[in-house]
């Protein structure tokens, strides 16, 4: 009897991309490579309406990470940076007094200062919180509130209402509420705890020092000019910089600094006299410049390409 013929293999069909998957291909377009829980974090914070929390060390890409997501859904960036001593009138609102007086004359003037009305929004100067509640024909801003942590706890209490419920409260014309709410990414360099009342509103994510393969992808991406053996060199150079007791460690930020000034400086292989050369733009502290320059640099410089004085070194 005769077997009957094996039917053919299906044809390989590729997996459908997940939503997750569609964001991260659009922050990709923006130059910025978002690893997986990332992206899902975000897509999370976008698909549930919830305030995004970045924590990480200076330099690692947070800040990045709200103007890539603005550019890649085309929405208006709106930036709030903070400091110690913010207050509302410089983050929220204020009234334009000086048209306000303007106006008081005029209505002196033409003998209307009865019907004159102070407090409308015609004279409200707003600010990055409030503008961030006026609604937007291409969608809802992404508000970007960065650095935190460098303000007073007083402001970060008062930030609740907003991450909370999206409004304002102001006093001499009630509360402005969004129609709807902007995409918040709150950063934190971390240099002193931020309130877990204000945890709980958001959605938290540390972003880590990359490893060294996406830390070459980001090299390629952001200053595709660095030639590639430069760029494997300046990653590894990095990656060892940050295994060294220093008081600040280079972020991918200070790399890719350090990749355009090598390529300036028609750099086209690290040598000790570059890096020495060149330190300050990796390096922010005069202590861990001493640290570094000469004999470590040479070092380092010796492990990540091969060579000591010139000569190739046996591998």
């Amino acid at each position: 009897m005769t077997a009957e013929p094996k039917p053919p293999d299906p044809p390989d069909r590729p997996e459908p991309a997940s939503p997750v998957d569609d964001l991260t291909a659009l922050l990709a377009g923006q130059r910025y490579l978002a690893d997986p829980s990332l992206a899902t974090v975000l897509y999370l914070g976008l698909r549930l309406g919830k305030p995004i929390l970045l924590e990480g060390e200076a330099g690692v890409g947070k800040t990045e990470v709200a103007k890539a997501l603005a550019a890649a859904l085309g929405r208006r960036l709106i930036r709030l940076q903070c400091y110690e001593g913010l207050d509302v009138s410089s983050a929220v609102y204020e009234w334009d007094f000086a048209r306000q007086m303007l106006e008081i004359r005029l209505a002196e003037a033409a003998g209307t200062a009865g019907a004159l009305s102070l407090y409308s929004e015609r004279f409200l100067l707003r600010r990055p919180l409030l503008e961030a509640l006026r609604p937007d024909p291409a969608g809802a801003p992404v508000l970007l509130i960065d650095e935190l942590d460098r303000t007073d706890e007083p402001f970060e209490a008062f930030l609740l209402e907003v991450l909370s419920d999206f409004q304002v409260s102001i006093p001499e014309l009630g509360t402005i509420r969004a129609e709807a709410p902007p995409i918040v990414i709150v950063t934190s360099n971390r240099t002193r705890e931020i309130h877990d009342a204000l945890k709980r509103r958001c959605l938290y994510h540390w972003i880590d020092y990359p490893d060294a393969e996406r830390e070459l992808a980001i090299l390629a991406a952001r200053a595709p000019e660095v030639p590639a053996r430069l760029a494997e060199q300046i990653v590894a150079f990095v990656h060892r910089l940050r295994a060294t007791d220093l008081f600040k460690l280079p972020g991918v930020a200070e790399t890719l600094d350090w990749g355009h000034a090598l390529v300036a400086l028609g750099c086209v292989e690290l040598d000790p006299a570059t890096v020495d050369r060149t330190l300050g733009v990796l390096l922010k502290y005069q202590d861990d410049l001493a640290r570094v320059a000469g004999k470590q640099a040479s070092e380092l410089v010796a492990s990540v390409t091969g060579v000591v004085a010139g000569a190739p070194v046996t591998r």
